[in-house]
């Protein structure tokens, strides 16, 4: 019979995820003394925060691991919680040496930032982003998602991040860091989560807010939300080209800009201006979507209920001789997309086949396919 060692228990328990932080709890400093004796494992773990409301996923997958060492009988696990010292040791080490509230998404920043932006409301840029950001991340990416449409927030919903009393789990804080929530492999940040309710009470009330506290919240959201190493950050912001595009403008003007139109000029010919605004901030639009573009009925013939051609007008009068935009996809009209978005699974996971669902799937393709421009910017490599 194998008998088992203090490093092959520590090894695999130090292996286990932390659910929020996506990293080994080992790399995070949270194992502690561990031994074997005659079979029986005592493994000690420390959690990030008293009430970590991942507690018990990771006690269940930490005691799963040390059971699963060979020789292995017995596990009696001891839970404890990080010391302010340990916990701003941990905070210091997860901004990677940057100082507090500094922003990590700067023009140095190898993560794409991706800001999903249409001219008018109703247009479907939240269902279109919350979905492409799912997409991206069944790929295989690291994503991150910022609700910047703080007025009119919906990603909590599309996302199924809501509980049966209408409320949206918080963030984790550990010090001065929030953890954001996760959503089919999506690291997602809104407003939402920072508006409760109770049982049978109304719906939580508008956020009435003017220019001062728009960019606060978003300023926050991109600095003190820890996302990690993500490739793709996409931002849902709000229709028009009020405070928070001028905000987001500011803070990101290295930014990708994707527009989202539906097929009718009343929406096309608006969504121009978000494209010429984000330009305007030194952002670059990098493509159209068209969305609730002609569906194919079951008799096969085409039904454009909203009409054909906006999104391919808005690309082409975005078009300069330096920078030509290009209608990245549409997206036909469907039953699903608009079902499953109330239900809280985003189509591309509960009908891949869909064809609303394929078009956004492809759409990620594009968008994953495309270059990064690493020109100015620092790697991080360091000699051994």
């Amino acid at each position: 019979m194998t008998t088992p060692t203090d490093d092959a228990v520590r090894r695999a328990v130090g292996a286990v995820i932390d659910p929020e932080l996506r990293r080994p709890i080992a790399e995070l400093d949270m194992v502690r003394d561990i031994s074997v004796a005659n079979g029986a494992a005592s493994v000690g773990i420390v959690l990030t925060i008293v009430g970590c409301p991942a507690a018990d996923r990771i006690s269940a997958d930490v005691r799963a691991a040390a059971a699963s060492v060979p020789g292995v009988t017995d596990v009696a696990l001891h839970v404890g919680v990080m010391s302010p010292a340990e916990r701003r040791a941990l905070t210091e080490r997860l901004r990677g040496g940057r100082p507090a509230r500094e922003m990590p998404f700067g023009p140095g920043s190898l993560t794409r930032v991706i800001a999903v932006t249409s001219g008018k409301g109703g247009v479907g840029k939240s269902t279109v982003t919350a979905n492409l950001a799912v997409a991206l991340a069944r790929r295989g990416l690291s994503v991150g998602l910022v609700d910047a449409d703080v007025h009119g927030f919906s990603i909590p919903g599309l996302l199924g991040l809501v509980d049966a009393d209408g409320n949206v789990p918080q963030p984790t804080r550990i010090d001065d860091l929030m953890l954001p929530p996760v959503a089919y492999g999506v690291k997602v940040i809104s407003i939402g989560m920072f508006l409760r309710r109770a049982h049978g009470e109304a719906p939580v009330g508008a956020v009435a807010w003017r220019g001062p506290m728009l960019h606060r919240t978003v300023q926050q959201f991109l600095t003190d939300v820890y996302f990690g190493d993500i490739d793709v950050l996409l931002l849902d912001m709000p229709p028009g080209t009020g405070d928070i595009a001028i905000s987001v403008g500011q803070l990101l003007p290295h930014a990708e800009v994707l527009v989202v139109t539906t097929p009718q000029p009343a929406a096309s010919d608006v969504a121009v201006r978000s494209g010429v605004v984000a330009r305007q901030t030194g952002q670059r639009v990098t493509g159209v979507v068209e969305n609730m573009s002609a569906m194919t009925l079951p008799d096969g013939t085409s039904f454009a209920l909203f009409g054909a051609g906006g999104g391919a007008v808005v690309a082409e009068t975005l078009s300069t001789d330096a920078e030509p935009v290009r209608l990245l996809g549409s997206i036909p009209l469907s039953t699903h997309l608009r079902t499953d978005g109330d239900a809280g699974t985003p189509v591309v996971v509960a009908h891949p086949d869909d064809p609303a669902a394929l078009a956004i799937t492809v759409l990620a393709e594009i968008l994953a396919a495309a270059p990064r421009g690493l020109a100015g910017r620092s790697l991080p490599l360091r000699p051994e």
